[in-house]
């Protein structure tokens, strides 16, 4: 319906009109649907299987992840994290 707000599971985070067939719904203020999986998020820190396949730098200050050093504000290659060579910034 024109108008109706939309709502999301907190548990789930599957999205519906109103607040009917959810678990445990809350209204999204900015809801968005993943581009990776098709999945709809209120949670800017959304991860997800296939998302997960393209992530490629962790920020070394917040923990954030991205695919692009340029994401991030202090960006360490995750492979390099894993070799356990020393840091180095990436611009």
């Amino acid at each position: 319906m024109p108008g109706e707000k939309l709502h999301v599971c907190k548990t789930c985070g599957k999205a519906a009109g109103g607040t009917g067939h959810l678990c445990d719904p809350v209204e999204a203020n900015e809801a968005y649907v993943c581009e990776h999986c098709g999945e709809t998020s209120i949670d800017p820190r959304h991860i997800c299987k296939p998302k997960l396949q393209h992530i490629n730098f962790v920020c070394i200050a917040c923990g954030r992840v991205a695919q692009l050093p340029n994401q991030l504000c202090n960006p360490r290659d995750i492979v390099a994290m894993a070799k356990q060579e020393p840091p180095t910034r990436i611009v």
